[in-house]
């Protein structure tokens, strides 16, 4: 996968992303969102191996601006139909600008347009309030809310919200 708009790119992440990628994933600001507020021990050599076992029903994306990486995205077919989605952005000087909504858009039409698929799912922590106002934005609609239904690393219980965008929905925007 490969688009690009207005000085924005979304690419498929290569091997030679898994030192930035595991620059971010060991940092726990920028993963504590996700649940790893001490990060990822993870090295990049394992995450080279994962990456180079992404096919076309799953991909880890790199998100840049002017060709600067600045986080990521991943899509995952999880049937026929249907992709779940996330986004990051992993430079905290470039969150809340409006960049997630952007990259958000151009990956969405790509999985429509030219993927296929007609339903699109994705969850947040329900305490991201930010994430959730940028999904709705975008038409996604909250299907279930999973109260104290997860520990975060440090034990702390945690819920999450499910969304889903139908693609018939989104054309209709």
């Amino acid at each position: 996968m490969f688009i690009e708009k207005d000085g924005l790119t979304i690419r498929r992440a290569r091997s030679y992303d898994a030192a930035i990628l595991g620059k971010w994933w060991r940092d726990g600001q920028v993963m504590a969102h996700a649940g790893f507020p001490l990060g990822l021990d993870i090295s990049d050599e394992e995450i080279k191996e994962s990456l180079e076992r992404d096919d076309n029903n799953s991909a880890r994306l790199i998100i840049e601006i002017s060709g600067t990486p600045v986080g990521e995205m991943s899509y995952r077919k999880t049937d026929e139909n249907t992709a779940q989605i996330g986004i990051k952005i992993c430079e905290q000087n470039l969150q809340g600008k409006g960049h997630g909504l952007r990259f958000l858009k151009m990956l969405i039409n790509e999985l429509f347009t030219k993927l296929s698929f007609d339903r699109i799912i994705l969850d947040t922590n329900l305490n991201n309030i930010r994430a959730q106002k940028t999904y709705e934005n975008l038409g996604f609609r909250k299907v279930a809310v999973n109260y104290d239904s997860w520990k975060d690393q440090l034990g702390q219980i945690q819920s999450s919200v499910d969304y889903e965008l139908l693609k018939v929905d989104y054309i209709k925007q």
